[in-house]
């Protein structure tokens, strides 16, 4: 007989190593395939802990022989929903994230139980809404979500990721690329994007300012013929360029570690192949797969956006940008954006590490009257907290 689990508040002291056993146990993949681990470099909390508001909760059962057999973590934050000139032109927001289960204590009510006390802690903080992510092919998570606990399908963004070669990416013809500190960043992010850009988080600043934010790129992109001369955010946001972009950088590696088990032994010699031929010939432009089998840092884009008839080809600037500068920290460079965001054709992104259309579900907590969020149509942009990837 299964012994009854209790759902209680994360307890840094004497719940770390039994966290970590959940969390490695829940990431196996299948024999014989490749499967990416995540390491939280010893602090199970590493993921939520940069957040203003955080819980990580465990499921322990009860007994002589405790054990943790499940966790789940959420943040609470104040966001832009992209309805403009409303009432409903900010929310506060539940996000979950990093919920798990081990396998011997699966469809047994554990995780619908984390879920519901951890909703009950949105509601505690305000939050209007509750909103998570997940695979599209992941079935179970699914069947959870929308089919127990009345999440609906939400919006269907893409991640994309590049990797980070010896050589440096090239940057579109005519643009100019100006990296900006985190004032003048927040002052971009605020005037351009708040009104317009899904989940944009009120406290930008506090992102911006992170140890981790490793700063923001704004490119522009003139017409043949044309110039434009740099004279300050300021002057920027007053007159701006016909097209431009901007995007910031973060450093997953300051909070976890990947890694891709499973591979072959030839696999592994073969991208260790190109990596020699690119850095001993770096004009070749070898398009090199790092050493993604042993533990690597990531970097993270976050709020990549921009206007104008070349804003494409400003944030695909932007984004090498930020690959450029990644070189010698990170093996690979990502960014999440919308379905139906115009800059996506030109990021740079290799198909087989990027993924066409993750999902996003939402639910309306309370009884909230008027606009309902979570059955709105989807916006052009979307914002991917980085503290929260």
């Amino acid at each position: 007989m299964v012994p009854p689990v209790t759902i209680r508040q994360y307890d840094p002291l004497k719940d770390r190593e039994g966290t970590e056993a959940v969390d490695g146990e829940c990431e196996v993949g299948p024999a014989g395939g490749l499967s990416l681990h995540a390491d939280l470099l010893g602090n199970p909390e590493a993921r939520i802990r940069h957040s203003p508001d955080y819980l990580m909760l465990v499921a322990e059962t009860s007994g002589p022989c405790r054990r943790i057999v499940g966790v789940i973590r959420g943040t609470v934050k104040d966001v832009a929903t992209g309805k403009t000139g409303h009432a409903g032109a900010s929310a506060k927001v539940g996000y979950i994230l990093g919920l798990r289960v081990v396998p011997s204590h699966r469809r047994m009510g554990v995780a619908l139980s984390l879920v519901r006390e951890l909703e009950k802690w949105f509601e505690s903080k305000g939050a209007e809404y509750a909103y998570m992510a997940t695979d599209k092919s992941n079935e179970a998570s699914l069947r959870l979500f929308t089919g127990r606990c009345g999440y609906s399908k939400f919006r269907t963004p893409s991640l994309l990721v590049h990797p980070v070669h010896s050589h440096r990416l090239r940057t579109p013809r005519r643009a100019a690329v100006v990296h900006l500190d985190a004032r003048d960043a927040e002052l971009l992010y605020r005037s351009r994007f708040f009104e317009n850009v899904e989940f944009f988080p009120r406290d930008i600043g506090a992102v911006l300012r992170n140890p981790l934010s490793r700063g923001t790129f704004l490119a522009i992109v003139v017409a043949d013929g044309e110039s434009y001369e740099w004279r300050g955010v300021e002057e920027f946001l007053r007159a701006p360029p016909a097209s431009w972009a901007a995007a910031s950088a973060w450093d997953c590696g300051g909070v976890f570690r990947l890694e891709l088990r499973g591979a072959s032994r030839l696999r592994r010699a073969a991208a260790a192949a190109t990596r020699a031929v690119d850095r001993a010939a770096r004009w070749m432009r070898v398009p090199s797969v790092p050493d993604l089998f042993r533990p690597f840092a990531g970097w993270f884009v976050y709020g990549l956006g921009g206007e104008g008839p070349r804003a494409a080809a400003a944030a695909e600037a932007a984004f090498a940008t930020v690959v450029n500068a990644a070189r010698g920290k990170a093996a690979a460079v990502g960014v999440e954006v919308a379905a139906c965001d115009p800059l996506r054709r030109r990021i740079p992104h290799w198909r087989s590490l990027s993924c066409d259309e993750d999902l996003w579900c939402m639910k309306r907590l309370g009884d909230v009257e008027g606009w309902d969020w979570s059955r709105s149509a989807p916006g052009s942009s979307i914002f991917m907290d980085p503290r929260e990837v």
